[in-house]
């Protein structure tokens, strides 16, 4: 059973993975316009997939906790300066990086591993009500074109602070919480059927009362004070109240629906394609900004494909990736990038 939930969650992490490559081409390629079912698709994508792999970081955490916890801070903190490091190299080249921001949520998260579970659940509500607090109060365009996702000043320190926390891709504030609601995770049974399904349905249900509520409320100001609108949707900028309910939902549906199949796909010799890719996240994150976004701009497909065109690119990628991970877990146990990591943070 405990194999079967790590090979669960290295399931998840593959798919959260394949969604975040699907994502970024489709940016990296601009494919952003347009209409039909492959741009819906897409779209829900968006914020869910890098909401996925940082609840799944808490997981993780959470769980290592629990097995080594006098070394576990330290070890954490060492691994989210190494992350920092790689993900402010990985920023020169690919401005929607997430890696740098992983660090932080490690070290705070590290720091609030002793906290009870309900503790964390109001910490996840405060951050939220931070967040909103801040829009009303500061400016949420600050450093941002909008029209061709450049952000101005992130390496000045009050750029990169308030890039960090506040306006950013993935900002602490209220981003920390999904990492906090993956250790809350950990802290249950996750080899547990009834949980599995309860995590599932238990997402739909969020999503569905997000985007209802969202619905709702667009409805109720879109004559009163229509600027309030972009406060209230599901989409991850601004990350409202809404987005965070609706990306906590889609984390869990997929994590407790790789738990709840992982069984089955091994049973028909599928999981063992899958599962090495998920062991080498970290790996093939940064091999997609640098490998994959590299051959697109080598080929000049990097502004004006379609959509078709994007996710059929960020599928070749994931499948060139998953033979890859496969033929390097015949003689290594963890990719390149994940044993430095080990070797230099433990």
């Amino acid at each position: 059973m405990k194999q079967a939930r790590l090979h669960g969650l290295d399931l998840a992490r593959y798919f959260a993975f394949v969604g975040m490559v699907i994502v970024n081409f489709k940016i990296a390629m601009g494919a952003e316009t347009g209409a039909g079912l492959l741009q819906v698709l897409t779209g829900a994508l968006e914020g869910r997939a890098a909401a996925t792999f940082v609840v799944l970081a808490g997981v993780g955490l959470g769980l290592s906790a629990r097995h080594a916890q006098a070394n576990s801070i330290f070890v954490t903190l060492k691994r989210a300066l190494f992350l920092l490091v790689i993900g402010l190299l990985n920023m020169t080249i690919f401005s929607a990086d997430i890696l740098h921001y992983y660090a932080f949520y490690f070290f705070f998260g590290a720091m609030l591993l002793s906290v009870g579970s309900w503790t964390l659940a109001v910490i996840i509500g405060g951050l939220n009500l931070a967040f909103v607090a801040m829009i009303f109060l500061l400016n949420y365009d600050a450093g941002w074109n909008w029209v061709d996702y450049t952000y101005s000043g992130f390496w000045t320190p009050a750029g990169f602070v308030r890039n960090l926390f506040f306006n950013g891709w993935h900002p602490v504030i209220p981003w920390l919480g999904f990492l906090l609601f993956g250790i809350i995770l950990s802290r249950l049974d996750p080899s547990s059927r009834s949980l599995q399904w309860r995590m599932v349905l238990g997402g739909f249900a969020a999503i569905i009362i997000a985007e209802l509520l969202s619905g709702y409320l667009n409805v109720q100001f879109s004559e009163t004070d229509p600027a309030l609108r972009d406060l209230l949707t599901t989409q991850p900028i601004p990350p409202m109240p809404l987005y965070t309910l609706a990306g906590l939902g889609a984390a869990s549906i997929v994590i407790g629906g790789c738990l709840l199949v992982a069984h089955r796909l091994a049973a028909i010799n599928v999981l063992q394609f899958l599962v090495p890719a998920g062991r080498q996240t970290l790996t093939l994150y940064v091999a997609h900004v640098l490998i994959g976004m590299g051959t697109l701009e080598a080929m000049g497909m990097l502004g004006g494909q379609s959509i078709t065109m994007a996710v059929c690119a960020a599928l070749i990628f994931c499948a060139i990736a998953t033979v890859y991970a496969v033929l390097w877990a015949r003689w290594f146990k963890h990719g390149p990038l994940e044993s430095l990591m080990r070797a230099t943070a433990g």
